[in-house]
């Protein structure tokens, strides 16, 4: 069986003994257009040097076919050495030269080089993506992001397209044995890690710039832009815009890193079905081409986008310049570039809320990861590949950003920037650990920060920080910031040291609640007494994190809590409405106090918010406690009411307004499992009831089908019609999703066939399957309990990680509601096959044991809160 899982061992084990230098890449793509031909020639020559000469040691090659090997020279004999996915090279000289010939093929999974078929016009698109490990499905390589080197790639293709890579082109020649055809030459690139080579071939559309920027020694730096979108998507394609953020951007990190952009060229390609926001490619950053907005967009998908798009331009110096040795270290590129990516939009944009949508946004993400039993350290333990590929989540993400902004307020920001200069003076095109930066920060700001890191990138969980006051007269006495930070996976007490605010807020003379005062202080170990508090008039609403400054759950005290409760749209400040917003929403999590109550906040408070990201934030939240938290007994009422704010509200919004098209999503989402104003949404679909402003575009047709679809009034000819009006790729994702929702059992069959079984559907197509299939009443998908737990194995076994994840953790059996058998959470039908299934296969791939444990807690979570929110229990609640 071939070994696609590098270990961490292996990966150590081969960079001690080899040095990589140069990679020569040849690719041919010219008959890619013919959806039979499943694969392509790829060629690599490599150059290394072994410390030990006469040794071995393996290339990675996930291909069809290896057609030939040279070592040196010398022939050798591929049965031999070849398993499907390595290549073993015997007796090394101290300096080598490989060549591999093979068959690598095309993807429709997102991983490799991809290959999609665009149903608007037929045209063929590639792309590559390889992070963590996927470059060795399109050339032989030795696949670990330490063993640096130069990368030159070469391509043939038909003479129309588009073709890119890292480097600029140096040239291009017509074939004269294929006159369609054409070869792209590009420059070497700098030393860089594989999984961040690219090529990007297809008829795209391009539009071009330049961005010209001035060094410390007076030169001009001149750097060439282009942007791609496929051809059918061009009309929707708002280049100025996005030159503009790029060109912005590119002035401030400049200037903020003090290292010239290291890269050459920096394009921009925004490609279909893929699998992440965006990757960090040197010189040719990818995206979803979701950022292209086709149907109307919010403020704060734009501006989610402008992040994105700064996120990746900062890991130009982040994760590419200098690069950790192994994924252990993912965080020293993901974390910092999440952060730099909000501070970026805040310093180099129009929008003032950047700092807002990250602690309402990204911040709640990684709490949510955080309190799974699989939460791990920011800096993690990454034994291989199939771990790395699950380590892409809220805590090295969210998590580590979060406690970069703690601390920035910790050391201060100068002293940040000047430890993040130096470290890339230092380790410029090399690889480093946590030990370099911790040397570059503390050397900069002066402090020991080896405590710091263990207690903040070391240790795992969430700190809940409360309040404990006391005082008479509406006068202060003593208050006391209680911590309680329990490490989920030692089980001890792991109290951080917090800079932090304390806001006081209060009722002004027009009735708005503004800060009245605010207080800069530190908090450490499980109690801390502010002394500095008391004496000071009690506020209507104290607070704690205010400015959201560092990484913590906060619980309201219940004066400050009743004053939220009753008053939250008086709270003027967008940041500190966020932060009780997210108070509230950790209370209903945690089952603290009855999800009910969450909703109705939301319904009481909601029209009024003005923050868009916020809003649509908080209406997600809403449907999740509905349909996950909310006992089913209380469901339909709770659901009904909200259904009608939604459909008030968006009647009642201005025209053309965000707020109007998010209560327009929210009427749709809700509308699935309430078919109480399905008359408004086939009355706007069929253009008998015009709201005014409202942009009834593809997308959200597509979400007015789906929800028809789920009460059975949409027949697959009506669905059919609506693909042939909108016959793109988000068109047919979204017909797919509306015909899988139908709540008809051999419809579901269809869609667990197509999803388990099939092979056909491409990633895009996979999820929108398994959304519809997951849409409707929990009675048709109980039969499909012990199927799911059935097939794990041969899912893991049969399909990419990035598929087998997506079926894993789409399909798990989570439309549960505990009141269906009369027990605990524990007991649960679901949840006793689950715990069977884990505790029968303990040798499982951790990747997928991982999924498992995670979909269980998400589980279980429900059901906690389900118990605590019953009427029985209500007389107990907070």
């Amino acid at each position: 069986m071939s070994n696609q899982n590098l270990l961490r061992d292996e990966a150590a084990t081969r960079s001690a003994l080899i040095t990589t230098h140069s990679y020569d890449v040849s690719l041919d793509v010219r008959q890619a257009v013919d959806p039979s031909v499943a694969g392509y020639v790829s060629r690599s020559v490599i150059n290394f040097s072994a410390s030990e000469p006469g040794t071995s040691t393996f290339l990675d090659f996930i291909s069809s076919e290896v057609h030939s090997v040279f070592l040196n020279g010398k022939e050798l004999a591929v049965a031999e050495i070849a398993d499907g996915a390595r290549i073993r090279l015997d007796n090394l000289q101290a300096e080598n030269q490989v060549t591999v010939t093979g068959t690598a093929l095309f993807s429709t999974s997102g991983e490799g080089m991809h290959r999609f078929f665009d149903p608007a016009d037929g045209q063929c698109y590639l792309y590559t993506q390889y992070e963590p490990a996927e470059a060795r499905r399109v050339f032989a390589n030795f696949e670990q992001p330490d063993l640096k080197a130069e990368f030159t790639f070469h391509a043939m293709a038909p003479s129309e397209w588009h073709v890119a890579s890292n480097g600029v082109e140096t040239q291009r020649t017509l074939l004269t044995s294929d006159p369609a055809a054409s070869r792209w030459d590009f420059a070497a690139t700098r030393p860089m890690s594989t999984y961040i080579t690219t090529l990007l071939a297809g008829p795209y559309f391009k539009a071009e710039d330049h961005w010209t920027g001035t060094l410390a020694d007076g030169t001009a730096l001149e750097v060439p832009l282009a942007l791609y979108c496929r051809a059918s998507m061009a009309p929707s394609f708002d280049t100025a815009a996005l030159f503009t953020l790029t060109r912005n951007g590119l002035d401030f990190f400049n200037a903020l890193f003090d290292f010239p952009y290291p890269w050459g060229k920096y394009d921009q390609a925004f490609v279909p079905e893929y699998n992440l926001g965006a990757m960090e490619n040197p010189g040719l950053v990818t995206f979803t081409e979701s950022y292209v907005f086709t149907s109307r967009a919010a403020d704060s998908q734009y501006q989610a986008r402008a992040n994105t798009l700064l996120h990746e331009m900062a890991h130009m110096w982040f994760g590419d310049l200098v690069t950790m040795q192994w994924w252990d270290d993912l965080w020293l590129k993901e974390s910092f570039a999440d952060y730099m990516g909000t501070l970026g939009v805040d310093r180099t944009t129009g929008w003032d809320t950047a700092w807002v949508n990250f602690a309402n946004n990204r911040k709640a993400w990684a709490y949510v990861q955080d309190q799974l039993p699989t939460t791990h350290p920011i800096v993690a333990d990454i034994p291989d590949l199939e771990a790395a590929k699950q380590n892409f989540d809220g805590i090295t993400y969210a998590k580590g950003a979060s406690v970069l902004k703690q601390l920035v307020a910790y050391v201060g920001f100068d002293a940040f920037i000047a430890g993040s200069r130096q470290y890339f003076r230092d380790h410029a095109y090399g690889n480093t650990t946590l030990a370099e930066l911790l040397a570059a920060l503390s050397a900069a700001s002066g402090r020991d920060l080896g405590e710091w890191a263990r207690q903040w990138l070391q240790t795992s969980g969430i700190s809940t920080l409360s309040s404990e006051i006391d005082g008479h007269d509406g006068v202060l006495g003593t208050v006391t910031v209680v911590q309680d930070a329990e490490d989920p996976i030692t089980g001890r007490q792991e109290p951080r040291p917090h800079r932090l605010r304390i806001g006081f807020y209060d009722l002004d003379d027009a009735g708005a609640l503004v800060r009245s005062d605010s207080v800069e202080t530190d908090v450490s170990g499980p109690r801390t007494e502010l002394a500095e508090l008391a004496g000071k008039r009690r506020p209507a609403l104290l607070l704690v994190n205010d400015d959201d400054l560092t990484y913590a759950k906060v619980r309201l005290d219940a004066h400050s809590e009743a004053t939220v409760r009753s008053s939250l749209d008086r709270l003027s400040d967008p940041m500190a409405r966020a932060l009780c917003w997210t108070a509230l929403w950790d209370s209903a999590r945690d089952a603290v106090t009855p999800s009910s109550l969450y909703v109705d906040a939301v319904q009481r408070f909601g029209p009024a918010e003005t923050g868009i990201g916020v809003l649509l934030n908080v209406l997600g939240n809403a449907s999740t406690a509905i349909e996950r938290y909310v006992p089913r007994p209380q469901r339909d009422a709770v659901r009904h009411g909200f259904l009608s704010l939604a459909a008030d509200e968006l009647l009642a919004a201005g025209p053309g307004s965000d707020q109007q098209l998010a209560w327009a999503r929210t009427l749709a989402a809700t509308s699935r499992y309430d078919a109480g104003r399905l008359d408004l949404l086939r009355g706007t679909l069929a253009g008998t009831t015009v709201i005014e402003g409202l942009a009834v575009d593809a997308e959200l047709r597509w979400t007015f089908w789906h929800a028809l679809a789920a009460h059975g009034q949409a027949s697959p000819a009506q669905l059919d019609e609506e693909l042939v009006r909108d016959n793109t790729a988000a068109g047919k994702s979204g017909h797919a999703t509306a015909m899988a929702a139908r709540p008809e059992a051999e419809v579901k069959e269809a869609a667990w066939h197509e999803a388990v079984h099939g092979t056909a559907l491409s990633n895009q197509l996979l999820s929108a399957t398994i959304a519809g299939f997951n849409t409707g009443p929990a009675a048709l998908l109980g039969d499909f309990t012990d199927r799911y737990f059935e097939c794990l194995g041969q899912v893991w076994a049969d399909r990419s990680i990035e598929i087998a994840s997506r079926i894993v953790r789409g399909l798990y059996p989570a439309a549960q509601d505990l009141d269906g058998h009369g027990g605990t959470p524990e007991t649960h039908p679901v949840m006793v096959r689950t715990d069977n299934w884990l505790a029968e296969h303990p040798d499982a791939p951790r990747a997928l044991r991982r999924i498992i444990i995670e979909q269980r807690s998400q589980l279980h979570r429900a059901f906690t809160a389900q118990a605590v929110n019953a009427p029985e229990s209500r007389a107990s609640a907070p």
